[in-house]
């Protein structure tokens, strides 16, 4: 089944510097992301371990709090956990996007109080994940790491905030001739001979254009990023990821493969094993062979069912050494 292993496709990739693992939630999307933080500060490579998810688990994994800043993991020199903290974004954006509506609603002459339009423009459910976005590419742009392991939302979430890059390009490029065309008409229409204005708005514009595609520039570069989605030998992860792989590389995302995870280990069952166990591993060996067949060429590893949790460096190591065996 696995053509090229996790090992040798790591090792044809030298320069790969963001990683990203993603899939249904209770895949095992942050065990993997930490074996591989892990495995790359055992290197050597000074490592950051980020959680983008909502739902942030790093901390219970590493039993120690990471929540709201880079924070060096206990008992694994060149690695650092942060669980990314939103809140701070979030006020920092309302706070930008309350200036430039106060700016337009001046420049317009119009008198309806700024507070209703940030309201407005902030109750968007995608504001948050906007806020995550901004505040995943400040870390990759800062540059301040070697390597960078993303542990994603679940799938859906995961692929509305990698594709920002490429919808926020799009909506920037549209504003910004907008705007051109709105300044353009308004000189037209001017009787006076007034000097031109500056024009914070697009300015603002420009510069998010900028980033924008900074962002998309690094994250389609597959010699920098590779994305990694987690499945169980089981039909909804194989679905869910066999659903949203093809929208990935759609946007340009590279996607390095897919790790198998919690295949249980046939060899270990006894005879008088109970039958909802040997069920559970006939039916996960027919999902194999969905897996061998919809994923032809991209498995990268097959890890077994643990017998306990995964907390901790000490069981990290364990999944490191299976993960790229």
């Amino acid at each position: 089944m696995i053509e090229k292993s996790m090992q040798q496709y790591m090792a044809e990739k030298p320069s790969l510097k963001y990683i990203f693992f993603g899939g249904k939630g209770g895949v095992g999307k942050t065990v993997m992301a930490g074996a591989a933080a892990l495995r790359a500060a055992r290197q050597g490579r000074k490592t950051l371990l980020a959680s983008t998810n909502p739902v942030h688990s790093l901390s219970s994994m590493l039993a120690q709090d990471v929540f709201g800043k880079p924070t060096p993991v206990d008992g694994a020199a060149n690695l650092w956990a942060y669980e990314i903290d939103t809140r701070e974004t979030i006020e920092k954006s309302k706070k930008e996007i309350r200036e430039k509506i106060e700016w337009f609603l001046k420049f317009a002459d119009i008198k309806t109080k700024a507070e209703e339009f940030v309201e407005s423009a902030t109750m968007n459910p995608s504001f948050e994940e906007s806020a995550m976005f901004e505040n995943m590419i400040e870390l990759m742009f800062a540059d301040e790491y070697e390597m960078y392991v993303f542990d994603t939302a679940p799938t859906a979430n995961a692929r509305r905030l990698l594709g920002m890059s490429s919808v926020y390009s799009m909506w920037v490029n549209k504003m910004v001739q907008s705007r051109e065309e709105a300044m353009s008409l308004r000189e037209m229409l001017s009787y006076s001979r007034r000097k031109k204005q500056k024009d914070p708005l697009m300015d603002y514009l420009l510069t998010l254009r900028d980033r924008m595609s900074r962002a998309k520039e690094l994250l389609t570069d597959d010699s920098l990023t590779s994305l990694f989605f987690i499945t169980l030998p089981e039909a909804l992860p194989i679905a869910v990821i066999t659903r949203f792989i093809n929208w990935f590389h759609e946007f340009g995302i590279p996607v390095g493969g897919v790790i198998v995870n919690m295949q249980i280990d046939r060899d270990s069952l006894s005879a008088d094993a109970p039958d909802f166990i040997k069920n559970r591993v006939a039916m996960q060996d027919e999902y194999m062979d969905t897996i061998a067949e919809k994923f032809d060429g991209m498995v990268r590893a097959v890890l077994p069912l643990f017998e306990t949790e995964i907390r901790g460096v000490e069981m990290l190591d364990r999944t490191a050494s299976l993960l790229f065996r």
